[in-house]
């Protein structure tokens, strides 16, 4: 019985399958399984769904009951392929403005591109003074995104 105070992630997998029309680890679909391992609040009323941001990375899935909950499901981007014709937007060695971008805020700082992409693409980028090195995606000329989602 006291599984059944919590909501099924079988039924939020569910959901985010038919609100994208597309079936988990499918380009379009959800990445991977809901995490088996959350503890939300079983919801009363039918889940609510949303696309996060204009590129719909994110599947936005609501409990809107009162004090219910939200959770962002992460959507699996097509693999683009470079065409010939694709100019890198960032090239390796560039200084690059990287921007952590969350719900209602940005933050930047300055680094360096690891290699060369177009719009879209994933590129390894270094923030200055760290040695780390961390994934970006390419946004425009010289602006790679990290996006909390």
């Amino acid at each position: 019985m006291a599984q059944a105070q919590f909501a099924d992630p079988a039924d939020i997998d569910l959901a985010v399958a038919q609100f994208t029309g597309l079936p988990i680890g499918a380009e379009g679909g959800a990445r991977q399984l809901t995490d088996r391992r959350l503890r939300l609040a079983r919801c009363n009323t039918p889940l609510a769904l949303s696309w996060h941001g204009s590129a719909r990375a994110n599947v936005v899935v609501e409990c809107p009951d009162r004090g219910g909950w939200r959770i962002f499901v992460p959507v699996r981007e097509a693999q683009r392929e470079q065409v010939a014709s694709e100019a890198p937007l960032v090239s390796r060695g560039d200084s690059v403005s990287v921007a952590v971008a969350g719900p209602g805020f940005t933050v930047s700082q300055v680094g360096e591109a690891m290699d060369s992409g177009a719009a879209g693409e994933w590129v390894r980028v270094r923030i200055a003074g760290r040695r780390d090195v961390l994934r970006a995606r390419v946004e425009r000329p010289g602006v790679v995104v990290l996006p909390l989602s």
